[in-house]
Formats: C-alpha cells, sequence, structure tokens
C-alpha cells in the first residue's frame, strides 16, 4: 500500500496557477538600433516588422513536459512511501536478577557434574545457572556477586551470551569470604527501582547464613515486596551444617514467603537443576507487544519517472530532426539531378 508522508504538500499542485492569474506578465525591455536604411534592411532580410510587445508562448509539448515535471517534483516533496504488512515484536516484560554468594564454603566439594567427579558448590551454581539462563532467551538477566560485600557484576540484559561469560569469570575471593546477602538483596532493589519493568524476580543462591549485612535480610525483604519483587530464595549444601558453615534456612524462607516467592534446599546438582526448574514453571513470562509497519520511501521515482519522459522526447526530437534532414537532402539531391538533366537537354 503506498501513502504519503505529508499529504498536505500536494495543495502545492495549484500554485502555478494561482501565479498565472494573480501576477503580471513578465516584461523585459531591450535597447534598440535606429539606422536610417530600415526599409533597405527589411527587404534584404524578408522579415516584416511589428509593433507593440512580443509575447513569447509554449508549445503544446512543452506545456504537458512542464505540468508533469512540476507534478513530479510535488509528488517528491509529499514523499511517497510503500508501508509493508504490520511485523510485530514481542519483548519480554521480565527482569530476573541473579545473586550469587561467594563466600568461601562454596569452595566446598560436595557436588559432583555428570561423569561423576567432584566439583565445588561454585562450579555446581555455574553450571545449572548457564543452564537455566540459555533458556531466558527473551527475559533481561542481571547478576550479583556478594560476600563481604555485594557488586554488580552483569547489569540487566537481553545479551544472554555476555551474562554467561560474565558469569563463567566469576571466581572465590573477588568479594571476600562473608555472607551478606541482606545488602544484596538491597543492592537488588536499588537496581530494580531504575527501570519499570512489572515482573521482577530475584533468585538468591547462597550456603551460609548471613554474617554481616548493614540491612537484616528480613527488612530487605520487606521492602522487596512493597516494591513488587518477588524473591526466590535457594539453599546450597548440607542444612545441617555448624559452625562457619551453618545454614540460616529460617531466614531464607522468611524472605522468600514475604516477597511471595519461595525456598529451595539444593543438597546435590540434580536438586539445584530442579528447583530452577521450577521457578521457571511458576514465573511465567510477560510480553510487551510491539508492532510496526515498514515504509519504503518511493520518492526517487517520481523524478526518475519524469527524467525518463523527458529523455524520450528528446530522442524522438533528435530522430525527427534527423529525418527531416535527410528528407530535406533527399529533395535537394533530386532538383540537383533534375537541373543537371535539364541543361543536359539544353545543350542537345
Amino acid at each position: 500500500m503506498i501513502e504519503l508522508a505529508y499529504p498536505w504538500l500536494l495543495c502545492l499542485i495549484v500554485l502555478p496557477l494561482l501565479v498565472y492569474w494573480l501576477f503580471p506578465t513578465y516584461k523585459e525591455q531591450k535597447d534598440s538600433l535606429q539606422v536610417p536604411y530600415f526599409q533597405r534592411l527589411v527587404r534584404v532580410s524578408g522579415e516584416q516588422p511589428k509593433k507593440g510587445a512580443v509575447k513569447l508562448t509554449r508549445g503544446v509539448l512543452q506545456r504537458i513536459l512542464l505540468a508533469i515535471g512540476w507534478l513530479a517534483l510535488i509528488l517528491a516533496v509529499a514523499k511517497p512511501e510503500w508501508v509493508g504488512e504490520p511485523i510485530e515484536q514481542k519483548k519480554s516484560a521480565r527482569e530476573v536478577m541473579f545473586a550469587l554468594d561467594l563466600s568461601g564454603s562454596m569452595a566446598e566439594q560436595d557436588f559432583t557434574d555428570q561423569s561423576g567427579n567432584k566439583i565445588s558448590r561454585l562450579e555446581a551454581a555455574k553450571a545449572v545457572l548457564n543452564e537455566f539462563a540459555s533458556r531466558r532467551q527473551h527475559d533481561r538477566l542481571g547478576l550479583i556477586l556478594f560476600a563481604d560485600a555485594p557488586y554488580l557484576q552483569a547489569p540487566f540484559t537481553q545479551d544472554i551470551a555476555t551474562w554467561q561469560q560474565l558469569l563463567n569469570q566469576t571466581k572465590l575471593g573477588y568479594a571476600g569470604f562473608k555472607t551478606t546477602f541482606g545488602d544484596a538483596i538491597g543492592l537488588a532493589i536499588k537496581i530494580f527501582q531504575q527501570d519499570s519493568n512489572k515482573q521482577r524476580v530475584l533468585i538468591l543462591l547462597t550456603d551460609g547464613e548471613d554474617t554481616g549485612s548493614a540491612m537484616p535480610p528480613a527488612k530487605a525483604a520487606e521492602i522487596a515486596a512493597q516494591n513488587d519483587i518477588k524473591i526466590y530464595t535457594i539453599a546450597v549444601g548440607d542444612p545441617s551444617s555448624k559452625g562457619d558453615y551453618k545454614m540460616d534456612i529460617k531466614t531464607l524462607e522468611k524472605v522468600a514467603s514475604v516477597t511471595g516467592g519461595k525456598n529451595f534446599q539444593a543438597l546435590n546438582k540434580e536438586e539445584l537443576s530442579k528447583a530452577y526448574d521450577t521457578i521457571d514453571k511458576l514465573e511465567k513470562e510477560l510480553y510487551e507487544a510491539a508492532s510496526y509497519r515498514p515504509r519504503t520511501s518511493l520518492h526517487h521515482w517520481t523524478i526518475g519517472i519524469y527524467f525518463v519522459i523527458n529523455l524520450l522526447v528528446a530522442i524522438l526530437f533528435l530522430m525527427a530532426k534527423l529525418a527531416r534532414g535527410k528528407q530535406a537532402l533527399s529533395i535537394a539531391e533530386s532538383k540537383a539531378e533534375t537541373a543537371d538533366e535539364m541543361n543536359e537537354v539544353d545543350r542537345v
């Protein structure tokens, strides 16, 4: 379908008629030379003298070409466009922030990989997070790392490959060796407040109890609930651990329940993977649909068509001129032949 970007410019089509009707004819004065032998010049030249002004007029073909040219110019300025079929784009309305514990206890090798080899809790978490992220191609993912203090490793992005690369570069000791997931929740709240997405999810993965947050986890969870942030907590490791590796399951459950989320306990890699599968099913993906129609400008076609018309007219005029020239030459040759024949008759 063809549409005009500026249809109101078509009003300019009548502008030449208004100029023709409202403005006087252009007049130009030229110098003349008075000679005493004017009548002799008239007889020699064969031209008849005229009195008054001479009004220049265009031929019919010139008028047609002028009208077509003006029409082509106005159409080009009005910018005709070819409007294609509607194309719909879906954008996920969900933001998922991951908060990953980097405390010293995450180095415990109590998980096994697919080959049966012992791996650390951090390596198991990375593997499962990579798999989970690969299924979230439409979500905007972020990553917070925390230990002595939280910091943002990856801001919200739809570039899943880059997000996975930043996750895989994570190593123990980046942020200390304590566990401050209360402050990690606070940092996540601050980041969520910078965006306007409706579906906000925080997945908190830790293997210990909070040991030094400036903001208590329960208080941070209440603020998160006020900002429509749902928190899922995942306790990694053995909940019966004591001492430095003690886990505060009650606090994790409270943080999740206050925000409408859920707490999971992952004693091995399989349970950790099941926890993410459950979260995937609980959090249905929301979309923001936007549609647009591609537009291709056609303004150059109007000028191009006018140029082709002028070119064809010029070619036709040239061909007609050549034809008249050949005809005149043949007539002259026939007259010359006739004259020669008559001369020969006279001689005889």
